[in-house]
Formats: C-alpha cells, sequence, structure tokens
C-alpha cells in the first residue's frame, strides 16, 4: 500500500506545478522575493513605507455554487478570474491597491491540465487587478469529493494609506451615486440560478436570442474586476465617499453597508438597462423583484457615492479604465437603508 493507492497522486501534484508556472510567472511584481515553490510566498514592503499611515487590508472568498457550472460546461479557464474578482474587489471598494493573492484548490483527483488551467484563470485574474500570484494549494480529497470535482477559494491582501480609506462617514445629502455595469451575475445567487433552469449540457447550449449567446455562455462570464476603474478615479483627483460591491444579497444588503447613520440611498431601477440575463431568469423563474434585487447584482457590480461637482469627472475617470458608468441615485437624509423606485 502506498499514497497513490489511497487515493492521492503526489506525482500529479508535482505536474500540476510545473504547468502552472508559466501562468503564475506572468503575474510578478517587483516586490516579490523568491519563487514558486517554496513553503511562504515572501514580499517587500519597502514601497508602503512612503505612505503616512499604510494600512493592510484583506478579503478571502470563493466562486459559491458557480463551480458546478464549470463542471457542467467542462470549462475551467475563467473561473480562477472569479475567485480574484471577489476578493480583490472588496479590497479596492476599502480604497486599497491588491498586492497578492494565493488559492486554494480542493479537489477528488488531482488532473495536473485541470488544476493547470484553473490556475491560468486565477492569473488572469491577477494580472487584471495587478495583484501577484504568490503561492497557492492544491489538496487532493479522495472519499471527501467526486473524482471530477473541485472547490476554489482564494485570499488577498491589499494596502491603503489611512487617509485614503474609503469609510462613508463623510456622505451627505445631494452626493451622487455611480454604478459601474457588471458583466452579468458574476459569482452570486447560483444555487437560485440552478433551480430555475436545468443544468444540463443541452440546456447550457441553448442560445437565446435575448442573449446573443448561450445560456452556458452567458452565465460562465467572469466576474467583472473594477481595481482599475477606482484607480482611475483616485488618478483623476476625485475622492469617493462610499463604495460598495454588489454581491451576495444585492442592492438591500450591501448598499447600506456604505452608508453611516442617517443617510439613506436612492436607486431609479430605470436609469441604466438591465441584463436581459437578469430579466431572463426573472421571467423563468417567476422571481419577485424585491428578490433580484436582494440576490443579484442585476447589472450593477460596483456602485461609488461621489460628490455631486465630481460627477463628470467620476464618469470619464471609469469610461478611460474600459468600464461602463450610470447616474443610478443620490443619497439623502433619512434612515440608513437603500429605497429602489
Amino acid at each position: 500500500m502506498d499514497y497513490k493507492n489511497a487515493g492521492v497522486d503526489i506525482e500529479a501534484g508535482y505536474k500540476s506545478v510545473e504547468l502552472m508556472k508559466k501562468y503564475v510567472k506572468e503575474t510578478m511584481r517587483p516586490e516579490v522575493l523568491g519563487g514558486l515553490g517554496g513553503f511562504s510566498g515572501a514580499f517587500s514592503l519597502d514601497k508602503i513605507k512612503e505612505m503616512e499611515k499604510p494600512t493592510l487590508v484583506s478579503g478571502t472568498d470563493g466562486c459559491g455554487t458557480k463551480v458546478k457550472l464549470a463542471f457542467l460546461m467542462d470549462k475551467h479557464d475563467t473561473i480562477g478570474i472569479d475567485a480574484v474578482a471577489m476578493c480583490v474587489n472588496d479590497i479596492a471598494c476599502a480604497g486599497g491597491e491588491p498586492l497578492f493573492f494565493l488559492d486554494y484548490i480542493a479537489c477528488g483527483k488531482n488532473y495536473p491540465e485541470k488544476i493547470a488551467t484553473i490556475v491560468k484563470g486565477v492569473a488572469e485574474g491577477c494580472l487584471q487587478s495587478g495583484a501577484a500570484l504568490i503561492g497557492g494549494e492544491t489538496a487532493e480529497h479522495p472519499g471527501l469529493m467526486p473524482e471530477d470535482e473541485y472547490d476554489l477559494a482564494g485570499f488577498a491582501v491589499g494596502v491603503v494609506d489611512e487617509k485614503d480609506l474609503i469609510t462613508g462617514k463623510d456622505l451627505k445629502d445631494g452626493d451622487v451615486l455611480i454604478g459601474m455595469a457588471s458583466s452579468g451575475v458574476h459569482s452570486n445567487g447560483f444555487s437560485l440560478v440552478r433551480k430555475v433552469f436545468e443544468m444540463t449540457k443541452e440546456s447550457l447550449d441553448t442560445y437565446y436570442d435575448e442573449l446573443g449567446k448561450t445560456l452556458g455562455e452567458a452565465l460562465i462570464e467572469p466576474t467583472r474586476i473594477y481595481v482599475k476603474a477606482l484607480k482611475s478615479i483616485k488618478d483623476a483627483g476625485v475622492k469617493v465617499k462610499a463604495c460598495s460591491h454588489i454581491t451576495g444579497g444585492g442592492f438591500y444588503e450591501n448598499i447600506p453597508r456604505m452608508l453611516p447613520d442617517g443617510i439613506r440611498a436612492v436607486v431609479k431601477k430605470d436609469s441604466y438597462e438591465i441584463p436581459a440575463i437578469f430579466k431572463l431568469l426573472q421571467e423563468k423563474g417567476g422571481i419577485t423583484d424585491e428578490m433580484m434585487y436582494n440576490t443579484y447584482n442585476m447589472g450593477l457590480g460596483m456602485i461609488v457615492a461621489v460628490d455631486k461637482a465630481d460627477v463628470d469627472k467620476t464618469m470619464e475617470a471609469i469610461k478611460a479604465a474600459g468600464d461602463t458608468p450610470y447616474i443610478v441615485g443620490h443619497c439623502e437624509a433619512g434612515e440608513k437603508g437603500v429605497t429602489l423606485c
């Protein structure tokens, strides 16, 4: 008896590392010390010394049950982008710059080519956010997970000068809410998606005119990363007063998180075009408006609040970063919370 007969293939693990090295290398930053394969990832903090009060910000998350879609479609090259996005968007939401990322893949069986493809997506997410992929872990769990399944999670660390933290404390009546377009469902609410749509190859390969693509292509579209857009706003000299990453819990849970007591957010539902995938999901599932806005991003992945005098500069900065902005509402004095109208 040996470890391989017990279900853990050490040689497959070595091969996975070799296959993924080329993708990991592309994400390196000057601050990264050493190479892939050590017991820990080393990152120099020399540049942080230039800040008045350097503050670390961190985020950890996974892709939820969206990984089930990757299994069914046998498409594993973008799910890693989702894992990175869920972490770095939270860091950017606080005003931080993502520095590095670590991934964790648990699988029933280590298929080196599949693992390398997953990590390729992780590396792409790191490139989009400017974070270095400095480490990770692939763990085989025979007997705990089916051989052809895996789960993916990650952890990111960023930094921000304390004076640049986005806290919402200075929000006032009349401040303007600007939303940034999402790329689709992102990585939240897939348990409901899988109840509404039959998760079969035939169903996922079905082409919908209103989507302009197959159902599977629309659903697996990776989560948009907003790090560059938020940096562009800052570089334009605009102070983002508050910021909300619209993830699980949708508008009703996430928007109030950016508000101080005494300020209410008002969002106009007709201020932008809701993507077709949400309309199709709502129609097929018979889902109420309230549940849709309490579960999904509904086409807005990130919302920022700025002074009305900074609206034009903010809109231009977001466009310059390659994202699509919409003026979606405003802040007003009132009970902390959000009104959708």
